[in-house]
């Protein structure tokens, strides 16, 4: 698939953008059937992307092999029916690898996360995004947060790039983002895509509405596809007062619960979709199962979001 057809595709999505966890069996290996089901059963839930093999999906933590079943499995369940976005990263060498295998499994697109390790400077980001978008036919998504943050003259250079259609945030620095939205409305395509990228976007989502950008991730739609939906129509349609009930009953506990623990941004979400009935079994190392009591809050917090949603009906 072209850029375009898949930036029309993501652009102001009806439901929320799915990230879904990568399932394992009782022997650690992937459970594809499994995971096909739970990409099914999210896009069915009324999402409207996959993003597969992804930072919840412990891109980290799988080998080429099962990345390529992954994404394979991915765009099985999804049926075409909404557009499949798949991870890629490490340094650029191994990412081009993963971007071929992506595009060879039927991937509709790339999410680029940054280069392992190393703190580049950002001609050499830059350089790093250029290759990679030019390795396939495949648009690409950059995802800057930790070692990989761009200036906004560097994501002009980005937006200017064949393939290249858009930036998803994981940094959460409002004033270089509002910059960068400026610097490119001014110098750049006037189709370039934003996503709020941070962990439990939900919470910070009102602030970067302010800065336009509406695309988001969400890992809570894994586990409590009812409450991200609610939250997500809440947003689109300006409905105030679900939004904040939502974000002061359920989204701001989860993230203080998912900061009790390194990796439960992960870890706690797979945690919640096992308690949904479904066996995803538990990540790899070197990330590590939450707590026995902050599992018992989590399944308590799901409750309490639930009862939110009855509440405005």
């Amino acid at each position: 698939m072209t850029p375009a057809p898949l930036a029309a595709r993501l652009d102001a999505p009806s439901g929320p953008l799915f990230f879904p966890v990568t399932a394992y069996g009782p022997d650690g290996a992937v459970a594809l059937d499994t995971y096909r089901l739970h990409v099914r059963r999210g896009v069915e839930a009324g999402a409207a992307a996959v993003f597969a093999c992804c930072g919840t999906g412990e891109f980290h933590a799988l080998t080429p092999e099962e990345f390529d079943a992954c994404v394979r499995a991915a765009v099985e369940a999804a049926e075409g029916r909404v557009p499949v976005v798949a991870g890629v990263g490490y340094g650029t060498a191994l990412a081009v690898r993963y971007a071929h295998l992506a595009g060879s499994a039927g991937a509709d697109g790339l999410l680029a996360m940054p280069p392992y390790l190393v703190r580049a400077g950002q001609e050499g980001l830059v350089r790093h995004y250029r290759e990679v978008a030019a390795a396939t036919g495949l648009p690409v998504i950059v995802y800057q947060r930790d070692n990989a943050v761009l200036t906004p003259g560097a994501v002009v250079e980005l937006a200017r790039t064949d393939g290249i259609i858009g930036l998803k945030d994981g940094q959460g620095d409002l004033d270089l983002m509002q910059r960068t939205v400026s610097a490119v409305r001014a110098e750049g395509p006037g189709d370039f895509l934003y996503f709020n990228g941070l962990p439990t976007a939900e919470l910070t989502q009102p602030a970067y509405r302010g800065l336009g950008i509406t695309l988001y991730s969400s890992a809570v739609f894994c586990f409590a596809p009812e409450i991200a939906v609610a939250c997500h129509t809440a947003f689109r349609t300006g409905d105030e007062a679900t939004a904040n009930r939502l974000i002061d009953g359920f989204y701001r506990p989860f993230a203080d619960l998912r900061a009790k623990g390194p990796g439960y941004a992960v870890s706690l979400v797979k945690a919640g979709v096992r308690m949904r009935g479904l066996d995803v079994g538990e990540v790899r190392p070197p990330l590590h199962e939450p707590a026995g009591d902050h599992v018992k809050q989590l399944a308590r917090l799901i409750e309490r979001g639930h009862a939110l949603l009855e509440e405005g009906m």
